[in-house]
């Protein structure tokens, strides 16, 4: 174990309950002793709420944690998200202040106050918190917190972590990064080398080094947040005048509903050394409500048809950053008055918003579902003309654009933000930490609490040039794009890029391509299994508004028998070559659809390009390959994901058992196409993308599972779904766990210790992490991660074992808003029925309107069937000796077939002598659908039924 993080868990100071040294009986060590030096947001968040329930587990009484850091690191955040799964208290330290002041100034925060609402907490009882309003700038009351809410309270704020509170915390959370780090980066780029690191941080952040950094070190949990922003969940707007509102539409847009009425004050700052052609997309945009400032980095958005598509890139900081940034040379070139009123329903909202400057209201409309927000649209009888130009686009039309050699607008920076202000606010001097202060800092040379992630910051947007193909051509210069349309081509991006940013250069590649070339724009995004290639083509595809096909739908049905889902003979590429070519000739074509389960194509849909959908997405692991890439437009590589986080935890598996082995060697093993028949192909992409986001541990992709054995009549799940929107179908599935011998779990078989592979409809999914459960929930990734056969039968290669096999078959009812399944496994007499959604109120509403409260398990299927298991096993593996000889059975085909898979793929594939075990299992299972599938019909024959007759009586009531 490393000395240093066990030091950091047991220093001085805190309520930590393994201060005490943890007892000798127990062989599983504590999650808290354990912990990294530094990780992700999403690890961190994993991290926290496990420790969080291990040590509620362990100790009587409140568990408390403080989240400390800079503005804008991402700690609200966190607690946000913690709370949302424990359901925790949540005390923010903005309500503590006493007056109006910068937000860090630890002068003007009641440390008393937090610290007497904490011993009571913690003693057991109720406390009385304060409510500060941000608009009158001004305590307003108080809260009543009752210490029977909740056995947990997260403290959040700058100086979460001050050694006032300390003594009362049981973990400590340091979050640094976000935009605290991406705005010294933007700072640094704008003006150059000239100014130290340091010196730039405390201009910006002239608190941070002095009062915040010095608590950070104290934190059990260090977490660098990457974040900045991100198209993953944007906001669709659209925008016209509000004039355009029918006169009898124009009466009910607020009619009936509470609004909510807000004025912000919106300014913009030029760089010091801004250029005239790149002026709006390096400006830093600053909105003021109240007392409290957010700050946004650049113009990030994307404008595709009627819509404005923008990130979640807005976030709170500091009066005195501001004064930092005037005095580092940026001015304030634009500034207006923004008035809003608005409705919210839902993700849904409708706004009507004045600008002084123009002198102009307009109706506003905006979610994070497109096709949603064109319908309401649509049911209001507004139909445009819509606006897509910005308001700073349309102030700068009117008022012009300020020169470079013309001084800020009025006399100085100050004077703008006098205005807006009950007293101007000057530029704060910069404060430095003394060396006698400096040298008593722990980790001082570690760069996790003041670097940001790059030395230098690359343009907030880049541009995409285009190049002749032939370099004799070209000559390696950038050639003007109304020449040679047909032969452009774009010029690769020089770096790699994170998700989030990769995926806004995709869309503005193909937005260049459509501007320069015309329809259609064929793109490819091709990279290992796991890596996110499926879910950067939707995201694309839901910004852009177009169809994406997997390349899986061109399988052969023969290497589909086989497993054989990553090797390139596997594809019918004379029928893509035909649709590809039809596409590029704007022909109606006929993509294939292939049946997993059946293992066979089941038809075609028809696929046009038209003006409304000029864009097709090809993705698949081989949509780089030569043969495919040279007919595309645009080529994607994508590395990283689940491809990544398998090797880790392969690795961290092997390390436990005392057996080292590189990354390399692993990727040999378990992934044998990817280096010889995948990578060399990546290289060659235009653009290409490291998906460092990890969403099996991400909140932002879970789902709320409630799962029970209590039965349900099928009527009673059919009667609360929406019957306009219900679908079901039939799954079955084999569970197999993968477990290292010699892997301590105290002499039983856990989830934790154990990778989890799926054979669902002909399908290999992973599981590499066990869920969160936290009471009555499991909270589980919203996907699975599809693998191929030859995967599989690495990890056997490696010394992974079978340890355990589970057979069952799912019936799964849906409406678009809530999952029923209900689980029928093999030799457990009653099914279990899960309910699942990322909607933790419309679950829990969903469990109690089919009577299931006081009936849920967060047990697993794997925890159900050991636990059924007589006392005396009668199989090494513990289970039943009739699944044992199935896991065998299942094993040595995995094998034979993966083996196979690794090699050069030939025509034929050799007689096996297991052939005749592997038809007597496939056929048993062929069997099993069958059954299934007779009572899939039944079942929907009788629901069909159900819905009609139901839709009969409303209509006979009305």
């Amino acid at each position: 174990m490393d000395d240093d993080v066990v030091q950091r868990v047991l220093q001085e100071g805190g309520r930590d309950y393994y201060q005490q040294q943890p007892s000798t009986s127990s062989s599983s060590p504590s999650i808290l002793q354990s912990l990294p030096l530094h990780v992700s947001f999403d690890h961190g968040y994993y991290l926290l709420v496990k420790s969080i329930q291990e040590l509620r587990s362990k100790k009587d009484g409140l568990v408390t944690v403080g989240i400390g850091g800079p503005s804008g690191s991402g700690k609200t955040s966190l607690a946000e998200k913690v709370a949302s799964v424990l359901g925790c208290i949540v005390v923010s330290m903005e309500n503590y202040r006493t007056g109006v002041d910068d937000g860090n100034d630890m002068d003007l925060i009641d440390f008393d106050l937090l610290v007497n609402n904490l011993e009571d907490l913690i003693s057991g009882s109720d406390t009385f918190i304060p409510v500060f309003d941000f608009q009158g700038r001004r305590r307003v009351g108080t809260k009543t917190i009752k210490s029977s809410t909740s056995g947990v309270v997260v403290v959040d704020g700058a100086y979460a972590l001050h050694a006032k509170l300390r003594s009362l915390l049981d973990i400590r959370v340091a979050v640094v990064g976000g935009v605290h780090f991406s705005l010294l980066s933007k700072v640094q780029y704008d003006i150059g080398e000239s100014c130290p690191l340091d010196s730039l941080i405390d201009s910006i952040f002239p608190l941070f080094r002095k009062h915040i950094e010095p608590d950070l070190h104290h934190a059990q949990i260090r977490i660098n947040n990457s974040f900045v922003s991100s198209f993953r969940e944007p906001i669709y707007k659209l925008k016209c005048k509000s004039e355009q509102i029918e006169g009898e539409h124009a009466s009910h847009v607020f009619h009936g509903k509470e609004a909510q009425v807000d004025n912000f004050i919106e300014m913009y700052l030029r760089p010091p050394s801004a250029s005239e052609e790149a002026r709006i997309n390096d400006w830093i945009k600053v909105r003021q409500s109240g007392i409290r400032y957010y700050l946004s980095l650049g113009d990030q958005r994307i404008v595709d048809k009627n819509f404005i598509i923008r990130p979640k890139a807005e976030f709170e900081v500091g009066r005195m950053t501001l004064g930092g940034l005037l005095t580092l040379g940026y001015n304030v070139v634009v500034s207006y008055k923004r008035a809003s009123t608005s409705v919210f329903e839902g993700n849904f909202s409708l706004s009507l918003e004045t600008i002084d400057t123009l002198g102009e209201t307009y109706l506003v409309l905006r979610g994070i579902n497109r096709k949603m927000v064109g319908a309401e649209a649509s049911r209001m009888g507004v139909n445009g003309p819509w606006i897509t130009k910005s308001y700073l686009e349309m102030v700068l039309e009117r008022k012009g654009v300020p020169r470079l050699n013309t001084p800020p607008l009025s006399n100085a920076p100050n004077a703008v933000l006098a205005s807006n202000q009950e007293r101007p606010f000057t530029a704060p001097k910069p404060l430095r930490v003394s060396s006698n202060s400096a040298n008593r800092l722990e980790d001082l040379s570690q760069p996790w609490t003041r670097s940001p992630t790059k030395s230098k910051m690359e343009p907030v947007l880049a541009t995409w040039q285009f190049v002749l193909p032939d370099p004799a051509l070209a000559h390696g210069f950038v050639i003007d794009p109304t020449s040679s349309r047909d032969a452009m081509q774009l010029a690769p991006m020089p770096d790699s890029y994170d998700l989030d940013r990769g995926l806004l250069l995709s869309v503005q590649a193909i937005q260049a391509l459509l501007e320069n070339k015309g329809l259609p724009v064929i793109v490819g995004i091709g990279g290992p299994s796991g890596s996110g290639k499926t879910s950067l083509a939707r995201k694309m595809a839901n910004i852009v508004g177009c169809e994406v096909v997997s390349l899986e739908c061109y399988y052969k049905s023969e290497h589909v028998k086989d497993f054989k889902y990553d090797d390139f003979s596997s594809l019918d590429l004379g029928l893509l070559s035909k649709n590809i070519s039809d596409i590029r000739n704007c022909r109606r074509t006929k993509v294939p659809i292939f049946d997993l389960e059946t293992g066979a194509r089941s038809g075609f849909k028809e696929l046009e390009v038209s003006e409304e959908c000029g864009v097709v997405i090809f993705e698949g692991v081989y949509a780089l390959h030569p043969d495919i890439r040279k007919s595309l437009d645009l080529w994607i590589a994508v590395v990283g994901g689940v491809h990544s986080h398998l090797l880790s935890r392969v690795q961290r598996d092997k390390s436990r058992v005392g057996c080292f082995m590189s990354q390399n060697e692993i990727m040999t093993t378990v992934f044998p196409m990817f280096q010889q028949y995948i990578e060399p192909h990546l290289v060659h992409a235009h653009l290409k993308i490291r998906n460092d986001f990890d969403p099996v541990l991400s909140p932002e992709s879970s789902l709320f599972v409630l799962k029970s054995n209590k039965q349900v009549a099928y009527q009673d799940i059919l009667r609360i779904l929406d019957p306009t929107k219900i679908c079901s179908s039939v799954q079955n599935f084999i569970d197999i766990y993968l477990r290292l011998p010699g892997i301590p779990a105290n002499g039983q078989l856990t989830e934790s210790d154990s990778i989890r592979v799926r054979i669902c409809e002909g399908r290999f999914a992973l599981l590499i992490r066990e869920p969160i459960r936290e009471g009555n929930y499991i909270i589980q990734p919203k996907v699975d991660f599809d693998i191929s056969i030859s995967t599989v039968a690495g990890l056997l290669n490696l010394g992974y074992q079978a340890v355990a096999y589970i057979e069952a078959s799912a019936y799964i009812y849906q409406d678009g808003k809530i999952l029923i399944e209900v689980d029928h496994l093999q030799d457990v007499p009653s099914p279990y029925i899960q309910i699942k959604g990322i909607n933790k109120e419309v679950v829990a509403a969903t469990g109690s309107t089919l009577k299931l409260d006081g009936s849920y398990t967060t047990k697993s299927y794997l925890q159900l069937v050991l636990e059924r298991l007589p006392a005396l096993r009668g199989s090494s593996s513990g289970i039943h000796s009739q699944q044992a000889a199935r896991l065998q059975e299942l094993v040595e085909y995995i094998q034979s077939q993966g083996s196979s898979s690794s090699s050069e793929s030939s025509p034929s594939r050799e007689i096996s002598p297991l052939d005749g075990v592997i038809e007597d299992m496939q056929s048993r299972i062929k069997r099993l659908e069958r059954w299934q599938m007779i009572n899939t019909v039944l079942w929907t024959f009788f629901m069909s039924a159900f819905v009609g007759y139901s839709l009969y009586q409303r209509k006979r009531q009305q």
